[in-house]
C-alpha cells in the first residue's frame, strides 16, 4: 500500500537504508538524462550551458515530484488501453497502456534525436571548417524537458516497486538531483572534451532507447546487462584515452628531440 503523507521514522535503520538506496538508484538511473542534457546543452552558448543543464535537471526534479503527488493517477495510466495479439507475452497478447506508449515514443525520440546528433557529428568531423549552429534555448530546453518526461516516469515506477512512502520518494529525488545538479558541470565537460566519449555518450543512448521501446512491448530486458555494458565500454574507452594521450606525449617528446 502507497502511504502518501505518512511521515516516516527516521531513525528507523529500515527506512534510511531505502531511502539512501533509492537515492543511489534515482542517481543511477539520472545518469543518462545527464548525458543527454550535456549534449544538447552544449549547442548553446558557452554563457547559457550551464543555466540549461541546471534548469533541465531542476524541471526534472519538479516533474518527479509532480507525478508522485499525483501516484494514484499514475498507477492509472499501466491499465491496458487496446493489445497487439501479435506480439505475446507468457502466452497472452500483450496490453499496450499509456505507461507503454510514453515509454515507446521517449525510446523512438531518444534514438532518433541520437542518431541525428552523430550524423551532425560525424558531419562536422568530415568537414574542419564547418560548425553546428547555436540552437535556441527555448528549443534546448523543450527537447530537456520532454527526455525528463519519460526518464522520470521510468525512474517513479521504479521507485514505487521499491519503497512505499511517498515522502521517502521525494526526499530521494530532492537529495539525488541536487547531487547531479552539484556535478553535471563537471560531467558535460569531460564528455564534450572528448569527441569519441561523445559517440559513446549517444550510442548509450540509442541503446537506452531501444529498451525503452523493448519494455513498452514488454519485452523485459534486465538493467543491470545495460548498465554493466555501459560500464565496461566506458573503461576500455578510458583506458584508450589514456592510450592516446601517452601516444601523444611520446610524439611531443620525440618532436622536441
Amino acid at each position: 500500500m502507497i502511504l502518501l503523507f505518512d511521515l516516516p521514522n527516521f531513525s528507523d535503520p529500515g527506512v534510511l537504508t531505502a531511502l539512501l538506496t533509492l537515492t543511489a538508484l534515482e542517481i543511477i538511473l539520472g545518469v543518462d538524462n545527464i548525458i543527454f542534457i550535456s549534449i544538447v546543452s552544449n549547442k548553446l552558448p558557452e554563457q547559457q550551458q550551464g543555466k540549461a543543464r541546471t534548469l533541465g535537471l531542476l524541471l526534472a526534479m519538479v516533474f518527479r515530484i509532480i507525478l508522485l503527488l499525483t501516484i494514484t493517477w499514475i498507477i492509472k495510466l499501466t491499465t491496458p488501453l487496446f493489445t497487439i495479439p501479435f506480439i505475446k507475452d507468457d502466452g497472452q497478447a500483450i496490453g499496450i497502456s499509456w505507461k507503454d506508449i510514453i515509454l515507446i515514443a521517449g525510446g523512438i525520440f531518444l534514438i532518433f534525436k541520437s542518431t541525428l546528433e552523430i550524423h551532425q557529428k560525424l558531419n562536422i568531423a568530415s568537414k574542419p571548417h564547418s560548425t553546428i549552429a547555436p540552437s535556441a534555448f527555448r528549443s534546448v530546453i523543450i527537447q530537456i524537458v520532454l527526455v525528463d518526461a519519460v526518464f522520470s516516469f521510468d525512474s517513479i515506477l521504479t521507485a514505487i516497486g521499491l519503497v512505499d512512502n511517498v515522502l521517502i520518494m521525494i526526499l530521494a529525488v530532492v537529495v539525488s538531483m541536487l547531487i547531479m545538479i552539484f556535478f553535471s558541470g563537471a560531467i558535460s565537460r569531460f564528455i564534450n572534451k572528448h569527441p569519441t566519449l561523445q559517440i559513446l555518450a549517444l550510442a548509450f543512448l540509442i541503446m537506452i532507447g531501444m529498451m525503452l521501446v523493448a519494455e513498452g512491448f514488454h519485452q523485459h530486458i534486465n538493467k543491470s546487462y545495460i548498465y554493466s555494458a555501459i560500464a565496461f565500454s566506458l573503461v576500455v574507452e578510458l583506458i584508450n584515452m589514456r592510450l592516446r594521450k601517452n601516444r601523444q606525449q611520446i610524439n611531443l617528446n620525440n618532436d622536441e628531440l
